[in-house]
């Protein structure tokens, strides 16, 4: 007659359930939480737009698929007490597989390292669980604690967190590309305020981001007054779908915003001369054409330009980017076509003045200006190449 130890089976219901729950609640929330925009982007780019995906839906049926592949690949290679959580290397690999996707999905595909990456990996757990069984008859842990603290528990625990470490690290951790595609699943959602949230108090930023910003800002009527609050980055062309569009967002939200899409591949001021020659521009043309000059640092174009969309005076207001221009142009030209005043642009003005003749290091000096006026178009136009350079002088 066999004798069954109870203590034996119930460590191992113990450790499969621990691993179960762990892998679960990771899948789900990795999946849910960090990895749902890239997947929604990447989607879209694949399927050419013809499917959506569902963060919720995506989260739970993805992970349902890799909990059913773990109890295939567990009930083939039989591994149970210290290294039953072996049997999720494989699910593992593909979350982490399908978390590495290409900022530039849109334009390339390619499985990179992992050509090579995943048949090496396969190969040096199959090595692994080879050994794990040869040693199994060895393992000699009837008489050790069995519950949830338990040494055998701790073992698969750590195999676990190895796993988990690796699927993070193996995923797509470029953190503009998260922020973009977030920026844009919530403009498809109609949640401007969210667009701008995202990546707010960070300093890095590429030239689609900028160009959903711009158009995130235009919409909440604010460009002309914060677009410098953000890293801005690429010039008057890359603020519109011209070069590069959207990877989510259609790229027509975009132009039937400004007036109308272009019948050919054209520059920002030819695209701009056209809609005001055929009656088409919105209002929002306005901002959009003056704040890319403001990018461009063409002081004197937009200088020129200012009066054809605001009325200019020291006693009307204009937008707070456009009163820093005036007054950055009134001081840097000997013979300023508008000559603009305003109290407490003009202090601030002075304020900036002093505060640099303080600090007569540049990186110093570079530093206590972006802690005062890092907002400002002053910063932008004094001290960036593009405002995500920043970063690297701090």
């Amino acid at each position: 007659m066999r004798y069954h130890n109870p203590h034996k089976r119930n460590g191992t219901i113990t450790t499969k359930v621990v691993c179960a729950v762990v892998f679960l609640l990771f899948s789900f929330l990795w999946l849910y939480e960090f990895q749902a925009d890239v997947l929604a982007v990447a989607q879209h780019v694949m399927s050419d737009g013809v499917t959506h995906y569902d963060r919720t839906v995506g989260a739970l049926l993805i992970t349902f698929v890799l909990m059913l592949l773990q109890l295939g690949v567990a009930a083939v290679i039989k591994l149970s007490r210290r290294t039953h959580a072996l049997t999720y290397l494989p699910s593992m690999l593909i979350l982490a597989l399908i978390s590495d996707i290409s900022p530039d999905t849109d334009s390339t595909f390619s499985f990179g390292a992992w050509k090579w990456g995943v048949p090496l990996i396969l190969l040096l757990w199959g090595g692994a669980v080879w050994l794990a069984r040869q040693m199994m008859p060895f393992e000699n842990d009837d008489k050790q604690p069995t519950g949830l603290l338990s040494r055998r528990v701790w073992i698969n625990m750590l195999q676990m967190s190895a796993m988990m470490l690796f699927v993070a690290l193996a995923g797509n951790s470029n953190i503009v590309f998260h922020y973009s595609a977030h920026a844009e699943v919530s403009l498809m959602q109609g949640d401007v305020d969210e667009a701008l949230r995202v990546g707010h108090e960070s300093l890095e930023s590429n030239e689609r981001l900028t160009m959903l910003r711009v158009y995130a800002l235009s919409r909440k009527g604010h460009l002309a007054d914060r677009l410098f609050n953000y890293p801005v980055v690429g010039s008057s062309e890359t603020i519109l779908p011209l070069r590069m569009q959207p990877q989510f967002l259609a790229a027509d939200t975009i132009w039937k915003y400004l007036g109308a899409r272009p019948a050919r591949m054209m520059r920002a001021e030819q695209y701009y001369t056209a809609l005001a020659h055929d009656s088409l521009a919105t209002a929002a043309v306005a901002d959009y054409r003056l704040c890319g000059l403001l990018i461009d640092r063409n002081l004197d174009a937009f200088v020129s330009l200012l009066p054809h969309y605001y009325e200019v005076a020291d006693s009307l207001p204009l937008p707070r980017h456009y009163q820093e221009a005036l007054v950055l142009y009134k001081h840097l030209r000997t013979n300023p076509a508008i000559v603009y005043h305003h109290p407490v642009i003009d202090e601030d003005w002075e304020n900036l003045q002093q505060l640099e003749a303080a600090y007569p290091l540049e990186t110093e000096r570079k530093y206590q200006v972006f802690e005062h006026y890092g907002g400002s178009y002053w910063y932008y136009y004094s001290y960036t190449d593009s405002f995500a350079d920043t970063r690297r002088h701090l």
